[in-house]
């Protein structure tokens, strides 16, 4: 019979959903959720829950939503959980040597690349905007650097040409909560075993903010059109044309009729929108 373990969960967005909801469903008791606090959203700027919070409460799962884990009083409190496991899943703080000594067997974090690939916040985006022909999960167990703890288990997932990093997000999430399930049932029968990453093969997936998604078009059409994808949804893809803010949120690499400036809107079919680029041209498929 597999053993149920005693969890504290930390996740935050949309992707940890996926793994909270595997371990309630696989029946280990998760004792605690710790997320951050709820943030304004919206014209209204009301408060609105990360959505970690809020399937916890379906799930009935106790919530905690400390501003830092430093807090003599959380620390209390995480101590008196009495976890086998720390599970984090796209957290969002960096846990201190405190309390990654905490449970009894140690922190486990599902990451979105296959380590010592794509260290960092943004790895699914950095994977598509490099052209990547496949991405995927790790499971490992945490220590003091980013990333840099031992590999547990890793499952791989092509990326699709027309992949975003939005359609992979979502797959990458359902992934690594199967992932974590089989991580947590491979020490529940004793068969895990830990693998020391190949820090010199190491790369980094450095956090995105919204400037970040202006187009170069001096790039070559091929790398403008996974820039696109990488970017959707968010922070988005975006130009300007006589200073408006244009978002552009699906492309396609095409042949250059004749030599244009990088950025020049090409002569083309009705209804068509293309734009030399510094090597071929953009074909503009939905933009606003």
């Amino acid at each position: 019979m597999k053993q149920r373990f005693r969890i504290v969960f930390m996740g935050t967005p949309d992707f940890s959903v996926p793994s909270l909801e595997a371990l309630h469903t696989a029946g280990h008791d998760v004792t605690l959720l710790i997320t951050r606090p709820d943030k304004p959203r919206g014209r209204g700027r009301k408060l609105d829950a990360p959505p970690v919070k809020k399937a916890a409460i379906r799930l009935k799962c106790p919530v905690m939503q400390p501003p830092t884990l430093r807090d003599d009083k959380v620390l209390q409190i995480l101590r008196e959980a009495s976890a086998d496991f720390f599970v984090v899943v796209a957290f969002g703080q960096i846990l201190t040597g405190t309390v990654l000594s905490m449970p009894r067997q140690g922190c486990i974090n599902v990451h979105a690349s296959l380590l010592p690939r794509y260290r960092g916040p943004a790895p699914i985006h950095w994977a598509i905007i490099n052209g990547e022909p496949e991405s995927g999960v790790t499971t490992m167990m945490m220590d003091k650097g980013l990333d840099t703890g031992d590999i547990l288990m890793q499952a791989k997932e092509p990326i699709a040409p027309a992949d975003t990093a939005g359609a992979l997000h979502d797959r990458l999430a359902m992934l690594g909560s199967r992932l974590l399930c089989q991580t947590l049932d491979a020490f529940s029968e004793g068969t895990v075993r830990r693998v020391s990453q190949e820090h010199s093969l190491a790369t980094y997936a450095p956090l995105l903010k919204k400037t970040d998604g202006l187009i170069d078009w001096r790039k070559p059409a091929a790398k403008i059109e996974s820039f696109v994808r990488g970017m959707n949804p968010w922070p988005g893809a975006f130009t300007y044309w006589r200073n408006r803010r244009l978002k552009i949120f699906r492309a396609e690499a095409a042949q250059a009729s004749a030599a244009s400036s990088p950025g020049t809107i090409i002569k083309s079919h009705a209804n068509e929108l293309t734009v030399a680029t510094g090597q071929g041209a953009l074909s503009i498929l939905e933009i606003q």
